[in-house]
């Protein structure tokens, strides 16, 4: 929100806007060798937890087997750090790490996306660290 003033005068001016997730368009075709350097892998959320002075914000501990990371996820507004605890996930392993708000985050979670986005899991009891092919 920002405020200008004019000659004693206040105005507030606020902007909005709404994203359709309908009107991404599909992105143009990978290599199957493309494809094949996306390391996907079954996570299990151990813990979950609001970060610090964000409204959006969480911050996941991710266990894939054969260690722990540390993930942050734009998810709060849609749902309570609670929910994702116990949880199998769809982790992106091999992105690159990136800080967000100080916090590192050490690979992605995937969601689909209508009206608010929806975990992607797998079915049945798959440990950690499972390769998805």
């Amino acid at each position: 929100m920002k405020t200008y003033s004019f000659h004693q005068k206040i105005f507030v001016v606020k902007f909005s806007y709404t994203i359709c997730w309908d009107d991404f368009p599909m992105s143009k075709n990978l290599t199957f060798e493309e494809f094949k350097k996306v390391d996907l892998r079954v996570g299990k959320v151990l813990k979950s937890s609001k970060l610090p002075g964000s409204d959006k914000l969480l911050i996941l501990e991710v266990d894939l087997g054969t260690e722990k990371r540390k993930l942050v996820a734009g998810l709060a507004e849609y749902y309570p750090p609670e929910y994702f605890v116990g949880k199998t996930v769809v982790v992106v392993a091999n992105l690159e790490p990136k800080k967000i708000r100080g916090v590192e985050s050490q690979g992605m979670i995937l969601a689909a996306v209508n009206d608010k986005p929806y975990l992607v899991t797998v079915e049945g009891e798959v440990k950690p660290g499972a390769k998805i092919a």
